[in-house]
Order: C-alpha cells, then structure tokens, then sequence
C-alpha cells in the first residue's frame, strides 16, 4: 500500500469520537443540548448503526432489508433466533459432524490426542472396538513409535559424539497441567530445534519423501482415481504404516483431491488420520466462524461470543480442553446466551470446562474426609488443597466485579463452599460430579450472608446469590454497554439496564430491550466510535464482501494473524472490547493489508468479481466510466451510508494516481472533488483491475474499521 494513502487510513483511526460527517454537520447546527438532550442518529444512518452493533456486520442488501421490516420489528425477531429461518447456515454446519453431535467422552475417543495415544501404545487403554476408531489408533500409535525410535537414535548418536540430545523428553501429563503437543496448538510461535533446522536433517526428510514417493507413486494414483466412498474404503485396508508413508508421500493438492467430494463424516476420518487432535480444533473453531459469517440470527451469535468471552476458557489449557470447550459452547452458552442470568451461571459452573480452567476440580476442604485420610491404605494422601482461582474469578469477573463489595476472607468463603465441585474421569467420562469427600465441612460467611453445611446445594445457592445482588446487575449491564453502546456508556444508561436485570430475574433478553429503547444508544456520539475487534473486523469484512469462504480454517489464520485467536484468551479476562486494546498502528497496518489481500482474491477460497460486467453497461458508458461513479457503488455495498470527504478524496487519489501533493490529509476542495468525480474517465476493462483495489481500501478504511 502507498504511504501516503496508508497515512490517511491511519490518521482516520486514530482520531478518536464519531467518523461521520453526519455526526460533525450535526454539531455544527445544533446550539449546544442541555444536559439531559442527547442528539440521536436518524434515517438509514440509524439502520446502519444498529446493524453493525448488534451483528457482526451487514451484508449487501441487509440494510434495505431491515428498512423494509422496520428497525424495531427487526430486533424483536433478533430477540427469538428461533423463528428465524437458519436454512443457509444449517447447509453449512453439516460439514462439522463430529463437534455438533458427540459429547466429551465421544470426542475423545474418536479424536485421540497424545497422552491417549501414549496410553494405547503403552497397553494402558485397550484399542477401541470400532474398527475406524481403532484403525486412527493405530495410526497415531505407529506414528508416536518412529518419532520415540527417531528419538533413540538422535540421543545414541549425541552421546557417541560426547554431546548432549538434540531433544528432550516431553513431560507427564497430570490432570490438570498438561504439556502441549507440538502440533496441536497453531496460535503458539513455533521455535525449531537446532536438530530439526541443520542442512542433515532436511536432506535427510527429503530424500525420505523421495523414497516413499517412489515406492508409493502406484497406490496413490489409485487412491484419487477411485470414487470417493471407495477411496476411504481402500484407505481402511491400509496397515498403519502404509497410511502414514502415503500421507507423507502425497503433494499437498494430492491430499485435497484426497477428500474432495467426500461427505463431512468421510472426511473427518480421513483428515483423523494426520492428527485427531487438531481436527477437533479446527472444527471447534471452523463451526464459530461459519455461524459468525451465514447466520441471519445475528444478535444471537454476538450474545454467544459476547459470553464466550466473558466466561473466558482458554483452550491451550491442556491437550484436553478443545473437546471439554466444544461442549461448553453447544451445551452451556448456545441454549442460555438469551436466557437468564442465573441459568448461564449455574449452568457454566457446572460445566467441566470451567472447572478444569479455573481449577476447581483439584480443590480440597483443609477439612473434609479427602484431606483427613485416603480411601485406601495403598493411597496417598492427596496433595492438592483449597483452590481460590474459580471462587475469586467467579466473584470479580462472572459476578459482582471488582469493586463488587467483597473481600479476600469472603473469597476464601466461597472457594470452601465449592469444594468437591469437580470432573468426574477428566480423560474419559469428562462429566461434572460433586464429590461430598472433598467438600468442606461447617457453615461459611459470604459478605455477611451465612450459607449452612448443605453439599452442593451451598454452591448453588451461592450461585443464587451473587446471580441477584445489584452489583452483577450493574456489572453485567456495564460491560453489555461497553460492547454494545460506547468504550465509556453513561451510568445513566448502565442504571437503566441494570434496574431492569434486577426486575426481570436477570433476563438477558430484557436488558437489551432496555439498551434498544434507551435514547443514549442512538447518540450520535457512538456512531463509528469503537474500533472493532479482529474478529468483528474480519467476520465483517467477509460478509460485506458476500464471499463464501470455501475452508473456514481461513478465516480462522486471518483473525489470529490480527491478533484474537478464537478460545485463545490466555487470561480469566478475555479479550477487551475497548478500542484502545486494539489501537496501535502495527495491527491497522495489518488489517488494512489483509482487506486488500481478501479484496485483491488473495485469500485462499474467498473469491469474489468487484466488477459490473462490461455487457452490463450500454455503449455510450462503456467508453467514459467515472472511477467516483464506482467508487460511490462499491461504497455503498460495503458502507451503507459513506465515507468521510478526506477518506474518498484519498481513496481516489490512490485509484486515479492524482497523488500531487505530499500532505494527502490536507482539506479537498470543492474544485479539486469535482475533479476526481468528473475528470478521469476510464473503460470498464481499465478499470476491472482497480475496482479490485478500491473495494480493498474500503474495507480498510476508517469507518469500515469502526462500528
């Protein structure tokens, strides 16, 4: 991108307060407001707001769409994703079997990941039954003993050189603090060993794919040129050797036309055969962006990332969490994300996930029967004592917040009430069970309110209780309003919403009635003044662009390469929603590159023509298409309702080469506007190749960047 356009986009982003010249002609014509009168958007720009608010962004025609319907007829059917017709999404889902139907227990049967696969070659876990499960295994397994054997021989010949390994040992995996295998986890920076990097051990791979390219040249060709249900079949006869030589063998196209016209089951056992661990990964995260992008219950999938975020469980936890997260997403946020409070609560503190995070599961009373003695005399006394990460995260980051009225002595309260909260069988069953062994015995105080010895049922009247206390109410409403409204809401607004969380039971879908309805929603303040998140950007670009990414796992790498990878939240907290976690100049940069990447069809599978075809236009227009004339068309499909006077005038400097001044940032004026309206005309195949770039710079832009 040229420096000087790229320093208008930027200066755009960085000033902070509304984009619009709606919002600054407004200002200029109303006599200063008295304090209470709030300026509110009107007219499309009002459709426009609302859209990029409470959606992940609109696409082409969405907004005539609403303006039909009628904005708050609209919301209200955002309000119940159940009556909207989910015919388009659901055609999609299909592709993601295994993480939309199976359980824990199942996932990880049929998905090993490397501690199971350590165990099966071990002898400690019997093969599966299943004769396609087993066959995975055995892959995996044949896999795990020529890395151990390759291993043996790098520490046989290091010491015959009087020199340390090349390589270390990986450490025992515990129950709860997990090494990371290598290759399951795409968001960490890999750092190759020396071993692995030297000239020797490349050539030496080299020639090992040549060899196996020769042996297995035959079986290949006759892998692909069999139909695709025979393919899998001839896969399965396959020993695991052989299966793992022609995967190394094949050329990465080989291994596309591998799958292709395979169906979503097919598939998934093929790709199984690399690496089941990552498949669940990639499908957890495939399945959130495809919902992201074709949903038409728009509010409903931001509701889902909006608590996915504020339960924050990040998925490099240990090797086990994708599948323990696949559930918590399908079983515990998607049925409650409009549901009440308490519900989604209740429901997230049961669930295996939250427990494995936050630790819970390894807590133990100082007093209960676990602490006191083991249950047999071979057994050990159990190591682990009381744990305080879920009673503390649960109060300042679910709950009441920080400033939420309470103490490190009632911090301590509620970590005892929550003792034998645990996961029953981590690795397989992967249920929630209350365990009365571990569970901390006599009555606690939490911030005045004694909660008698009761088992679990102190745990969920604990969670009753700090579901209903004002302080959630106004913690919730707070960062409902940052994420909806403004980086700063107005506690006006906060106390609204919050008064009607306190009086409805907590009732999400309530909550946001009140944000919709409240005057300071539709400030002209707020408009275009939140930067968007990577993800927000990414998915809106993509769906007001109308592309139909062919892989999700693209969309997916572009949001992590800007910064937010899904589940990816190290800490309790999550991921901010305010600008200024976002603001800094290397990451627009950044953004701006990949929206000319996916406007230019740079992106892989996201493929779209910017172009109106030249047949399309009559005789006379095909010899002088204005670049503004364009410019004012793609606008309009990706923005809606525009762009800033200084951002188009810097846009069409950029498409037309009008760059005679080194100050792009500089005031147009009225004769210099007419001119990039007017003035340079150009045919439609001239132009074809720029409409490409111009759709990019618009997605780039200030006030696509920003909501």
């Amino acid at each position: 991108m040229h420096r000087k356009i790229l320093t208008v986009l930027l200066c755009g982003l960085m000033t902070a307060g509304p984009t619009s010249s709606f919002a600054a002609d407004k200002a200029k014509k109303t006599k200063q407001p008295p304090a209470k009168q709030i300026n509110q958007l009107i007219g499309d720009q009002r459709i426009e707001y609302a859209l990029n608010r409470l959606t992940f962004g609109p696409r082409p025609g969405d907004i005539d769409a609403v303006k039909k319907m009628g904005l708050d007829a609209w919301f209200e059917q955002q309000l119940h994703p159940e009556q909207i017709d989910e015919t388009t999404l659901n055609a999609q889902l299909v592709n993601f079997p295994s993480i939309q139907k199976l359980n824990i227990a199942e996932l990880m049967l049929r998905f090993p990941d490397n501690e199971k696969v350590r165990e099966a070659m071990n002898s400690k876990l019997p093969m599966p039954e299943n004769p396609i499960e087993r066959k995975i295994y055995e892959v995996q397994v044949t896999r795990m003993k020529e890395k151990a054997e390759e291993k043996r021989q790098a520490e046989e010949a290091a010491a015959e050189m009087n020199a340390p390994p090349a390589t270390q040992a990986a450490p025992t995996m515990g129950m709860l603090e997990v090494a990371q295998p290598e290759a399951t986890i795409k968001n960490a920076a890999y750092q190759p060993s020396t071993a692995d990097t030297t000239p020797t051990k490349k050539s030496e791979k080299k020639e090992l794919k040549a060899d196996l390219r020769v042996q297995y040249e035959q079986l290949i060709q006759q892998l692909l040129t069999l139909p695709p249900d025979q393919r899998l079949k001839k896969m399965l006869t396959l020993t695991a050797d052989e299966i793992d030589n022609v995967r190394i063998a094949m050329r990465a196209p080989e291994k596309q036309m591998l799958v292709e016209g395979m169906d979503p089951e097919q598939r998934e056992i093929m790709l199984s055969f690399d690496n089941p661990h990552q498949l669940v990964v990639d499908e957890l995260s495939g399945q959130r962006v495809t919902r992201d992008i074709y949903a038409n219950a728009q509010l409903y999938e931001v509701m889902t990332d909006f608590w996915l975020n504020h339960f924050n469980i990040f998925i490099n936890k240990n090797v086990y969490m994708p599948y323990y997260l696949s559930s918590f997403e399908r079983d515990v946020i998607r049925p409650r994300a409009l549901g009440k409070f308490e519900d989604l609560l209740e429901s997230t503190a049961h669930s295996p996930a939250m427990m494995a995070y936050l630790d819970n599961a390894q807590s133990i009373g100082p007093n209960s029967l676990a602490a006191a003695r083991p249950q047999n005399k071979q057994a050990k006394k159990p190591s682990q004592g009381l744990n305080e990460n879920y009673a503390r995260e649960l109060m300042e980051l679910h709950t009441v917040g920080v400033n939420g009225g309470y103490t490190q002595a009632d911090v301590t309260e509620v970590a005892r009430i929550l003792t034998g909260w645990t996961v029953e069988k981590p690795l397989q069953l992967a249920d929630f069970k209350f365990e009365p062994r571990r569970h901390e015995p006599g009555t606690k105080t939490v911030m005045g309110v004694e909660f008698k010895e009761n088992g679990e049922q102190e745990g969920k009247a604990l969670i009753h209780f700090l579901a209903t206390r004002p302080a959630t109410a106004q913690f919730i409403s707070r960062k409902l309003a940052v994420r909806f409204v403004s980086d700063n809401p107005p506690q006006s607004l906060i106390d609204r919403m919050a008064k009607t969380f306190l009086t409805s039971g907590g009732d999400i879908k309530e909550v946001l009635r009140t944000m919709f309805r409240s005057p300071e929603f539709w400030s002209v303040e707020n408009y275009r003044a939140k930067l968007k998140t990577p993800e927000e950007f990414v998915i809106s670009a993509v769906r007001a662009s109308d592309i139909q990414p062919k892989n999700p796992q693209v969309i997916v790498n572009a949001i992590r390469n800007l910064g937010m990878s899904l589940y990816g939240a190290m800490p309790p907290t999550g991921y901010s929603w305010k600008s200024d976690a976002w603001l800094n100049s290397g990451e627009l940069v950044s953004r701006m590159n990949y929206a000319l990447s996916l406007a230019l069809n740079h992106e892989n599978g996201c493929r779209r023509s910017w172009s109106i075809p030249p047949d399309a236009w009559d005789a006379q227009t095909q010899m002088s298409i204005v670049p503004a004339d364009e410019e004012a068309r793609i606008e309009k499909e990706l923005l809606g309702v525009g762009l800033k006077d200084t951002t188009r005038a810097a846009i069409l400097r950029q498409i037309t080469d009008q760059t005679a001044t080194d100050n792009p940032t500089r005031p147009v004026s009225e004769q210099e506007a007419a001119t990039f309206k007017s003035h340079v005309k150009l045919s439609p195949a001239q132009l074809e190749a720029k409409d490409e770039t111009l759709a990019g710079l618009l997605l780039g832009s200030p006030e696509f960047q920003r909501r």
